[in-house]
């Protein structure tokens, strides 16, 4: 893998993440003395990194983490919980019992960090969920787009786990999407992931998120 390449995942998982917020700059002297590079891989990873909408240049700032408006926000996650409804019934439909076991023993596992109420273990036990059901799509365009848009909204979905106190509920509907796949019935999976992932729930209402939100986070 190409450094250039290496230096863009450390920073987009940064963000995806939280470890960098919007608005926070990207600290290129600190990326040359981690991975050893010189000036040009560095620029070659932000400028991939601008191209996907993750980091902008700012004057007399250099590159810092995009922040985006309220508007950008609810139009980027209605359009999450679109695709993570198509691929979570694409693999119902294609993973095998063997892959299913490993989406049981991902969720049993978190069942840990959530009664600590553990917000960083669960951002891991979260990604590694939905990550392994993208893989079981067997769609590698759907999965690249979703863990962009994810890397893109992933500190505003940190702060929501945190701020509304919803990792009970949340895992609970890991649960029902769990024994819907296992049933094998792809419009009960299709159904639950859009309703997991949007965020105008009884339980985690929207206008609670938004005011919540740090102002930094947001652009004006």
């Amino acid at each position: 893998m190409k450094l250039s390449e290496q230096i863009r995942i450390h920073v987009e998982d940064e963000i995806r993440r939280g470890i960098l917020l919007p608005g926070d700059p990207i600290d290129e002297q600190e990326l040359a003395a981690r991975f050893d590079a010189s000036r040009t891989p560095i620029r070659e990873a932000l400028i991939q990194l601008e191209a996907q909408g993750l980091i902008i240049s700012q004057p007399r700032q250099g590159m810092v983490v995009a922040r985006m408006d309220v508007k950008q926000l609810l139009a980027i996650w209605e359009l999450l919980s679109e695709l993570e409804a198509v691929c979570a019934r694409l693999a119902c439909e294609r993973m095998t019992d063997d892959e299913l076991k490993v989406l049981e023993d991902i969720h049993v596992r978190a069942r840990g960090v959530v009664d600590a109420d553990d917000i960083e273990g669960w951002r891991k036990a979260n990604h590694n969920f939905h990550d392994h059901i993208y893989r079981g799509s067997r769609n590698a365009y759907l999965r690249n787009d979703l863990l962009r848009l994810r890397a893109r909204t992933g500190a505003y979905l940190v702060h929501a786990f945190g701020a509304l106190g919803r990792l009970q509920s949340s895992y609970e509907q890991h649960g029902e999407i769990l024994r819907a796949m296992q049933a094998r019935d792809a419009n009960q999976v299709h159904a639950l992931m859009r309703a997991h992932v949007n965020l105008d729930q009884r339980d985690r209402p929207l206008a609670d998120f938004l005011l919540r939100l740090p102002s930094a986070m947001l652009s004006a």
